[in-house]
């Protein structure tokens, strides 16, 4: 597990990262003139601030790993907007409401009003197009990335397939050893529609391919076809997809009631809430993953992500909020040499 800070412009800290390098990219980017802080206002319209967007989806496209996960924060006034960008080149799965259980709303003047009082955060939920069944590239991403991930459950599906052809017996004699009309042999062998069998289905395809009556007599084997066991299959699958986890015991709707961070001394104006950071990690991530924030701020993912095990890219402008990072994350794991420090 390492943490990586970088002082500099995200875009070009970026373009040194390797493709295909990070599982988690979780980031709170600016808002667009929601603050009065430089960096929240350094476009003159919101088209020149979502062409900024724009820039960053390319690179978060290209480094993340085919079943990494997206999520980025914005405001409500600019959510739409941003969600349109992303899901130019994301699947955007979820628009998830951050809607804080205290509200700033009572200190508002109601009778000064002239819309409803804006109390909530937004954070768009996003996956490669194609992330649990096709390759990374297969929707409109660049050739390339096809070239180096390949078609995503191709182990698996090549593991059926040749062991399938190898009894001697077609995609269509799946729908007889399973059951079906034709839902196994357009699911089970395909690139484009693949999915895991069941472990009834891969049962009776392994019991058909030993045993069946192959034009009136059985074919002599000295092994077995199907010869991995259903638990080995589905870890391998699990391995390759993208990891999503949550119960009843954490929010695990679109709508959700984090507390916001309390005012205290050397807090940054847009700080998240530590408990929220965790709870993104921990759903769509494994430990040992890489959890990338490029703008990380006061480094609130980066203590998320260390505390569950993760390791934790950082990117900021600003060498005050590297080093606020850098000393939040030696303070929760009293690791100081566990830093590779990128300046």
């Amino acid at each position: 597990m390492t943490v990586q800070l970088y002082c500099g412009d995200c875009m070009k800290v970026m373009r040194q990262l390797p493709d295909n390098s990070v599982d988690l990219i979780a980031v709170d980017p600016p808002y667009f003139r929601m603050t009065d802080e430089e960096w929240d206002r350094q476009w003159d319209t919101a088209s020149a601030f979502l062409r900024w967007i724009r820039d960053l989806c390319r690179q978060w496209q290209r480094i993340l790993r085919h079943n990494g996960s997206l999520y980025v924060f914005a405001s409500p006034r600019m959510a739409a907007r941003v969600e349109v960008v992303i899901g130019r080149r994301f699947n955007v799965l979820n628009h998830i409401v951050w809607a804080k259980p205290v509200s700033r709303a009572q200190r508002a003047c109601k009778e000064a009003l002239r819309a409803y009082f804006s109390d909530s955060e937004r954070i768009i939920f996003a996956e490669h197009y194609g992330a649990d069944n096709i390759a990374k590239g297969e929707a409109g991403y660049a050739a390339k990335c096809d070239e180096l991930r390949g078609f995503i459950f191709e182990p698996l599906r090549a593991y059926l397939a040749g062991e399938w052809e190898r009894a001697g017996l077609t995609p269509k004699d799946a729908n007889t050893a399973c059951n079906t009309v034709d839902m196994a042999s357009r699911h089970f062998f395909s690139v484009s529609q693949w999915c895991l069998p069941t472990a009834k289905h891969y049962a009776a395809m392994r019991e058909y391919a030993n045993n069946h009556d192959h034009g009136g007599q059985y074919l002599a084997r000295e092994y077995e076809d199907l010869r991995r066991e259903y638990e080995d299959l589905r870890r391998e699958y699990e391995d390759l997809r993208r990891p999503f986890s949550v119960t009843a015991d954490v929010p695990y709707t679109d709508v959700w009631t984090f507390s916001s961070v309390p005012s205290y001394a050397g807090r940054h104006p847009c700080e998240k809430p530590l408990a929220m950071m965790e709870h993104i990690i921990r759903a769509s991530s494994k430990p040992d993953a890489v959890v990338l924030d490029c703008c990380c701020g006061s480094g609130t993912t980066g203590v998320a992500a260390v505390k569950l095990g993760r390791s934790f890219i950082g990117i900021d402008k600003e060498q005050h909020w590297i080093d606020r990072t850098r000393a939040r994350i030696a303070e929760v794991q009293r690791q100081p040499a566990l830093f590779i420090d990128e300046g």
